[in-house]
């Protein structure tokens, strides 16, 4: 079924952020110009609101009311000069060029409202109520359109939303809506659209197709960003390198090597998700991640990874297909045996564990390997749950570049940490399951999607939070 086009007009005095609403409601950071600059836009400029390809409203920026008092005259002097009410009036005033001498820009504004179906009034918050906002409600009042005042930048300090209620409600106009551009909150983003819905009957089918697709987006946000998220950390659990302990150049270039690969891994995580929520490179300031250095090994011979080869982590010798292998090794005060690794054992346990026990066996050998820390982990989980959380309540309006800072991350994620750093563990014990090491990298594990998963699952929860 096809949707009824809604259009709306999108007026109010200069500088109070109509372009900025068009931005951050067309998810659009490159629409028209927003600028602290009076008068930024001079012509009208339409863009359009799509719900599965079709248009569903049709939204027009227009120039701002400079004059609101003087326009008001001229329209009370063409009543009394033609004998006409305020609406035939302003159809004069549009129709009459003479009349529109000294009011290009208001003519502009008007003509685009009594075209529409309904007005959005914009109101800045943070100003004072002065009489030029009075005259332009009674302007827009008098065009014989729904108006629906939008108060802005409500999330300032200094913003007065309740002043601007009671003032509004003492011109009749009750139905007002608070949504900031810059700080985006998608309950005020819903009541803005059932507020419009509540002037237009005709179009109750229109914006009730476009409430349930932003919730819909809203929540693909959510789990493709968590899916971006489990990814980067099981690609970086997983992960390792593999170093002769007693070649020290070796170990510090691989340490150099991790630490690219993680710093890599993050920025092009952070890429994608500001390109999936439609803002720019430049939004959000990158900080390096501080990886001072890597984890040595620390659960190579863990009971964890032990009991998966097989191996009894008692006093002497293993079970399974280690039986009857004795090995002379102590790693940690923990001793596995009594025997010297001759090459021909080395061979058998080879053969005996398959490919994930070379791990084992490197470490007999004097290698070790080198990956990300749980500490690096963590910290990386932080970050980018703290990235997600910030590009959800960031408006396209917004000037500033998004800083993550620590307090950022303290609210309620160490219960999350937890929650994600357990089922990590799995990937410690298998590179195969990090991307970042293309010859070994098996995309079609089992195990890797079902982790993946539960990891994602549990993400786009706390991104519901």
């Amino acid at each position: 079924m096809s949707l009824p086009l809604l259009k709306v007009a999108v007026v109010g005095h200069t500088n109070t952020g109509k372009t900025s609403l068009l931005r951050t409601l067309t998810r659009d950071v490159g629409f028209g110009e927003v600028s602290n600059r009076p008068a930024t836009t001079r012509d009208v400029e339409a863009t359009l609101l799509l719900v599965e390809g079709e248009a569903a409203i049709e939204l027009f920026d227009t120039p701002g009311l400079e004059d609101s008092s003087g326009l008001l005259e001229r329209l009370s002097a063409i009543c009394d000069r033609y004998a006409v009410d305020w609406t035939d009036a302003i159809h004069i005033f549009l129709e009459q060029e003479s009349e529109q001498a000294g009011f290009l820009q208001e003519a502009k504004a008007l003509r685009r409202v009594v075209a529409c179906d309904v007005a959005l009034y914009v109101v800045d918050a943070r100003d004072r109520i002065h009489g030029k906002h009075r005259d332009e409600l009674e302007i827009l009042g008098r065009c014989a359109r729904p108006v629906l005042p939008v108060l802005n930048f409500v999330a300032a300090v200094d913003a007065q939303p309740d002043a601007w209620r009671a003032h509004l409600a003492r011109v009749n106009m009750h139905a007002v809506v608070a949504f900031d551009t810059v700080v985006l909150d998608e309950a005020s983003e819903r009541r803005l659209y059932e507020k419009m819905a509540t002037l237009l009957d005709g179009f109750a089918v229109t914006l009730d197709a476009v409430i349930a697709d932003i919730t819909q987006r809203r929540e693909e946000l959510k789990f493709t960003s968590a899916a971006l998220v489990a990814e980067l950390l099981i690609d970086l659990a997983a992960y390792r390198l593999v170093v002769p302990v007693r070649e020290q150049q070796q170990v510090v270039e691989a340490l150099e090597r991790l630490r690219q690969a993680a710093r890599k891994a993050e920025q092009d995580c952070v890429d994608r998700l500001i390109e999936f929520f439609r803002f720019r490179p430049g939004d959000f300031l990158s900080e390096t991640l501080p990886i001072e250095q890597g984890s040595w090994g620390s659960d190579l011979f863990d009971p964890g990874a032990l009991a998966e080869f097989g191996i009894a982590t008692g006093g002497a010798a293993a079970s399974g297909a280690l039986a009857g292998l004795a090995i002379d090794v102590v790693v940690g005060g923990m001793t596995l045996g009594a025997a010297a690794l001759t090459g021909g054992i080395v061979g058998a346990l080879t053969g005996a564990l398959g490919s994930r026990g070379r791990r084992w066996l490197d470490g007999l050998r004097g290698y070790s390997e080198l990956r990300a820390s749980t500490a690096t982990l963590e910290l990386l989980a932080r970050r980018q749950v703290s990235l997600v959380r910030a590009l959800l309540r960031r408006g396209h309006a917004s000037q500033d570049r998004i800083r993550l800072v620590e307090e950022d991350s303290k609210d309620d994620l160490s219960a999350l940490m937890r929650e994600l750093l357990g089922p990590l563990k799995a990937a410690r014990r298998h590179p195969e399951w990090s991307s970042l090491d293309r010859a070994r990298f098996d995309v079609s594990d089992e195990e890797r999607a079902a982790l993946k998963q539960r990891l994602t699952r549990r993400l786009t929860a706390a991104l519901r939070g």
